[in-house]
């Protein structure tokens, strides 16, 4: 699976959420590849699910992947919840 964390500038906040996101799915034993890019490079990008902070994701549409909208960028609670939902429905 394939997951690319947008932010930006591809820099600060992304690189952040990206340490976070593998956490949770190391602990969740979940395979995966993961970028973070910035939302001029999202267009050109292919993944199977993509993650930001609404304000990021307003900003973008995508047809190779699901879009998971973050309320907020350092609730790893959310985070998760949020992410493990979109695994799932890829899955089903």
């Amino acid at each position: 699976m394939k997951i690319t964390v947008v932010c930006g500038n591809g820099l600060g906040s992304s690189l952040m959420m990206e340490m976070m996101i593998k956490k949770i799915l190391d602990a969740e034993n979940i395979q995966y590849e993961i970028d973070h890019v910035d939302l001029s490079s999202v267009h050109g990008t292919r993944s199977d699910i993509f993650i930001g902070t609404k304000d990021i994701t307003s900003q973008f549409s995508t047809d190779s992947g699901l879009v998971v909208s973050l309320d907020n960028a350092v609730n790893q609670g959310a985070m998760k919840e949020k992410i493990l939902a979109a695994i799932d429905q890829l899955n089903s």
